[in-house]
């Protein structure tokens, strides 16, 4: 084997992805087919959970001038993020480019090989891994690793050579989108709607504004999409003009909405856009990309390392397939309330007066957030009823037992697990010494309460790398299970 993992695809979910694994100890090559780093915009922020997960490999204070706000919108209906304690729409002001940016130096610096300039054209599993053929500068040249992943974009090759299944609708409508500056053009943060269509405006830095134009009618059409076009279509629904401003990148996108039917097809697994494709609304599409990425991650490495307990590595499609799905939902309903124009009007003053319901502004809030994720962890077979079970674990300040002071998110810098601990006994430290080499025990005078617990006490409490907590203590069940369920076996002192 030339490597642990071979990554095809240096976008979000696979510079993540190499991250990740470099973390866990495994070693990965990045093929990705653009010869040098894409200075394109296109994702402009990423939602809530994405943030806090970036904060848990201390990533986000790499990204300057950034903005996080609780003011979004669902469909483009407002909404208040922060109904939900702790919670925001997400990071707004971070162009794509500058997050790929960030994610490569970061993969790089944990010795991730990153190759650009490399196409995949052909690929064959056995027993013991895969081989990839990729042509790149000197031609074509084979390659083979445990295992494949495709982050390669929801055109993917790897998808189609793999044989996944990609279920779904095609196209309906094609949309344009620009970075635009020479115009004055009012901030239309979450859209306006006109009799034929939307239109949306962004403010970015050095003086130009995103703007999306979606007018109804506009079939599909793979052909490039020029600046005069995107001009005229935004003079039609607007009546302003903006053809005498500069465009430093044009594209379109449409409302296709397809989900691979697995994740998963042995040595090969799919995570990112190559997994699912959908209409962009609200950053959905990055974040949910990066949040596959930081599941298999850690899987993935403990799998090529040998410390996976069976069957790790399965739960990352049974796990992040239900997400992409609702997902998929979702985004497909905020298009048809905010793309259809002037005469979905009366559905959308009713849906504005149930997001008026703190109830129903605490559920969107959840589902667009991801806080709201909740994984089965096992732990219900032994009767467990602890309300954190299987949700994230939201930052929190924590009184060490020694005196001092740490963060949740500083714990899970190393992508390992954490067991915070006010069991003053010691019997519950002492439990997880057998997977010292896998998971830190942090002891603290009293864990601190949040809303997630709902009034339940909590004394302790085991999280998974990814954040998500896998044990807690009291009625969270036996955490010895639960160590070798996402650990392996306990290793001899």
């Amino acid at each position: 084997m030339n490597t642990d993992v071979i990554v095809i695809g240096a976008g979000p979910a696979g510079l993540t992805l190499a991250a990740e694994l470099r973390l866990g100890g495994a070693d990965v090559v990045v093929f990705e087919q653009r010869t040098e780093r894409s200075w394109e915009s296109r994702g402009i922020g990423f939602t809530a959970r994405a943030t806090e997960m970036f904060e848990q490999r201390g990533l986000l204070e790499r990204l300057k001038n950034t903005e996080i706000t609780r003011q979004g919108h669902f469909g483009g209906i407002p909404i208040d993020y922060g109904i939900l304690e702790g919670s925001h729409f997400g990071v707004r002001g971070a162009p794509q480019y500058k997050i790929e940016e960030m994610l490569e130096d970061r993969a790089v610096e944990l010795g991730a090989d990153v190759r650009r300039g490399y196409r995949l054209t052909g690929l064959a599993e056995n027993a013991d891994g895969v081989t990839v053929t990729v042509t790149g500068p000197e031609g074509s040249e084979e390659h083979s690793a445990r295992y494949l992943v495709g982050c390669d974009g929801g055109r993917s090759t790897v998808r189609h050579l793999a044989g996944f299944e990609f279920a779904g609708s095609d196209a309906t409508r094609e949309m344009y989108l620009a970075d635009v500056r020479g115009v004055d053009i009012k901030p239309r943060m979450i859209g306006e709607l006109f009799a034929n269509g939307m239109v949306m405006a962004a403010p970015l830095e050095e003086g130009y504004t995103r703007i999306i134009v979606c007018e109804n009618g506009t079939p599909p059409d793979r052909a490039e999409v020029t600046f005069a076009q995107v001009a005229d279509a935004w003079q039609r629904l607007t009546g302003d003009s903006i053809h005498q401003g500069e465009a430093r990148w044009v594209s379109s996108f449409t409302d296709a909405t397809r989900q691979a039917t697995e994740y998963r097809r042995g040595r090969v697994l799919l995570a990112g856009d190559a997994a699912h494709i959908h209409l962009p609304a609200g950053g959905q599409g990055l974040s949910v990309g990066v949040q596959d990425a930081y599941n298999l991650g850690w899987k993935l490495a403990a799998t090529v390392k040998g410390s996976a307990p069976e069957g790790l590595l399965d739960t990352y499609h049974s796990e992040r397939h239900p997400v992409g799905a609702r997902v998929l939902r979702g985004t497909l309903a905020q298009g048809m309330l905010n793309l259809t124009g002037n005469s979905v009007q009366p559905l959308r003053t009713v849906m504005a007066e149930l997001f008026a319901i703190p109830a129903a502004a605490r559920h969107i809030s959840g589902m667009v957030s991801g806080f709201d994720i909740v994984y089965e962890v096992g732990a219900a077979a032994e009767g467990a009823d602890h309300p954190l079970l299987g949700s994230r674990m939201a930052d929190r300040e924590l009184e060490l037992a020694d005196g001092g002071t740490d963060r949740v998110a500083r714990l899970l810098h190393p992508a390992r697990g954490v067991l915070i601990t006010a069991d003053a006994t010691g019997a519950t430290a002492a439990t997880a010494a057998g997977w010292s080499g896998r998971v830190d025990v942090v002891c603290v005078r009293t864990f601190p309460a949040g809303p997630e617990e709902g009034g339940a006490a909590t004394e302790s409490v085991l999280i998974r790398p990814d954040g998500y907590i896998a044990w807690a203590a009291p009625a969270g069940g036996t955490l010895e299970s639960s160590l070798r369920r996402w650990f392996g076996e306990a290793t001899a002192a």
